[in-house]
């Protein structure tokens, strides 16, 4: 949680469709949340292109051990009750859990329900969404 003109607020990790310049990036800054910095993830994590209109990537957790790499991402934060509505709002298989930044610190963020990854194409590769969707679109 974050502070910001003494009054508490949510941090959140999100990595596709919500990202600035992006076709969802409104759902934030409709609720007056604000960016406070392009980070990326610890560098256990995969990123799938998922199924989804708009399109939109899963961010999974690996286990220790498993391959995984540090993906692009923004950190916004948002009032309480800001927050509140916004996850209420978040579409299966979608969800919000804990993620990991490349500091060490745990944050809310995106993730996705396994189920989502049956047939997604997996674009670790990438680092990020935005590089993924240049490379779609080249």
């Amino acid at each position: 949680m974050t502070e910001s003109a003494g009054v508490n607020r949510i941090e959140l990790a999100v990595c596709g469709a919500h990202l600035s310049g992006q076709p969802l990036n409104a759902q934030l800054t409709d609720r007056a949340a604000e960016l406070v910095a392009t980070r990326t993830t610890a560098a256990s994590y995969r990123l799938f292109a998922l199924d989804t209109q708009p399109p939109k990537p899963g961010l999974v957790r690996v286990a220790a051990g498993a391959p995984g790499a540090a993906i692009e991402l923004e950190v916004w934060s948002l009032d309480p009750a800001a927050f509140a509505s916004f996850v209420d709002a978040v579409p299966a298989p979608m969800c919000i859990g804990r993620v990991v930044l490349d500091d060490g610190r745990d944050i809310a963020g995106f993730l996705c329900e396994p189920v989502a990854l049956e047939g997604a194409t997996d674009i670790t590769s990438y680092g990020g969404w935005r590089a993924y969707r240049a490379a779609a679109t080249a």
